[in-house]
């Protein structure tokens, strides 16, 4: 039987009761005793009123101006996508998934999230929709049940969004009543590829020949599965455009790799995901990330991949050709390397990328915040993606050549909150860096656009 309230606009209610304490003050103590500065980010108002988390969902395109995607939890609004000018620092509305996507009127399930970040490929971005709309089922999140005269969610579409016309573009649906939870396209071959959600299938299409092909599960029943044939899915597929070769992970710690040629999955034989320094999982157990990794991002000047792993926070390299990983650094704040912690986020942050200059990798991660002197407690565990404490926000860079770690301090908001719920990222051709995050405005909790100045993040401390 359903265990809570349909939908996830008050999971959080625990957590959200302390706001008071944390939304906003000062730099905490034990950012104070590590010197680590403090950055200032500016807010803006994208003018939606039920904007809930978004993870990923962000993009900058070549024409400057920051793509992003506010996303909803109701079964009848849809999430909306926007434009941030940096030059003008003005908003623009684009438009609505659920039109995008041709449903509008049908009364089905609204198409209320996006769960990728945006790849642009001839003039247009792509990316690929989720749904928001849950029913929490045995403390685990499983597809709302519409209510009476709505129709089930329909499944995930593919899209396209054209950067001189404006116009969107409906590629069809992945798999019929299945979200997509991650999504990436290999930009030399014109091909998307997804994995599902709730049950983790790969799907891939093909723009020019307008072929949609669906492989199968990957990771057992994947979060839709229950003892041992559960598993969290992936949520970065990474393409190696030398070949065409996709990567991704399960929970068991296994990389896949997708063959374009054979157009099958395979696993690496040669190294997986089973490091000591990332921790010990049950992948059959709910509430994290397992062995999977978090985010990855490709280098072209080294042609390996940088990712992070979840909880751990730890930074590591995959070389594609050597089929071998290597870990690096741990990537968490300063603040969470002295106390030992792991990040709050059950699943780990999404927001990690590669910057402009090609080099330099920004994360967007957490550090612990102290109310009297005492670290702030969180939940000891969960059963799905979410705060267990609230966090610090900070801004971490690495330098891939020099292999150089910048902890640029925790962030604040310009009228002093901190932001919460980080698990996207982008940053512009200046080197400004941008994401979403939860903001108390006009006595709601809501989630919205905040900018951290590239003049503020001194890359040569």
């Amino acid at each position: 039987m359903i265990a809570g309230k349909l939908g996830v606009v008050g999971r959080h209610l625990g957590l959200l009761s302390v706001l008071g304490v944390v939304l906003s003050g000062t730099a905490s103590a034990a950012d104070q005793a590590d010197n680590v500065p403090k950055l200032t980010a500016e807010s803006y108002d994208s003018g939606f009123k039920w904007a809930h988390d978004t993870y990923n969902g962000m993009g900058t395109g070549s024409d400057g101006k920051i793509y992003y995607v506010l996303c909803t939890t109701k079964y009848d609004v849809a999430g909306q996508m926007y434009c941030f000018d940096p030059a003008t620092k003005r908003i623009k509305h684009l438009g609505d998934l659920t039109e995008a996507c041709g449903e509008k009127g049908i009364n089905a399930i609204a198409q209320g999230k996006i769960h990728n970040n945006f790849v642009e490929y001839r003039g247009k971005l792509y990316f690929s929709t989720h749904l928001g709309y849950y029913a929490i089922i045995d403390d685990m999140e499983k597809p709302g049940p519409p209510p009476p005269g709505w129709k089930p969610y329909q499944g995930g579409h593919f899209l396209s969004y054209d950067l001189k016309t404006g116009e969107f573009e409906n590629l069809g649906i992945a798999l019929p009543g299945e979200a997509i939870i991650a999504m990436n396209m290999d930009d030399r071959r014109g091909r998307l590829y997804a994995l599902t959600w709730p049950t983790g299938n790969f799907v891939t299409y093909d723009l020019a020949t307008k072929e949609m092909k669906d492989l199968g599960p990957t990771c057992l029943d994947g979060e839709g599965g229950r003892g041992q044939r559960y598993r969290t899915i992936c949520r970065s597929p990474v393409v190696d455009p030398t070949d065409g070769s996709v990567y991704f992970t399960n929970g068991d710690g296994d990389i896949l790799r997708y063959d374009y040629d054979q157009e099958k999955i395979e696993t690496v034989k040669s190294d997986n995901m089973r490091k000591d320094y990332f921790g010990l999982y049950d992948p059959t157990s709910p509430g994290h990330m397992g062995y999977n990794w978090r985010q990855v991002v490709r280098c072209p000047a080294d042609k390996c991949f940088y990712g992070v792993h979840g909880n751990s926070g730890y930074l590591f390299r995959f070389d594609p050709r050597a089929g071998r990983v290597t870990v690096l650094e741990r990537l968490t704040s300063l603040p969470s390397k002295r106390c030992g912690m792991f990040d709050q986020f059950s699943y780990g942050y999404l927001g990690f990328t590669l910057g402009p200059n090609g080099r330099t990798l920004y994360y967007l991660t957490g550090a612990p915040i102290y109310v009297d002197g005492q670290r702030l407690a969180g939940k000891d565990s969960t059963g799905k993606g979410e705060a267990k404490g609230l966090e610090n926000l900070h801004l971490i860079t690495y330098d891939i050549p020099t292999a150089k770690y910048i902890d640029h301090g925790a962030i604040f908001l310009d009228n002093g909150q901190r932001p919460l719920y980080v698990n996207s990222i982008a940053v512009d051709k200046a080197g400004s860096v941008y994401t979403l995050c939860r903001i108390k405005r006009d006595g709601r909790v809501i989630t919205d656009l905040i900018r951290i100045p590239a003049e503020s993040i001194k890359l040569e401390r």
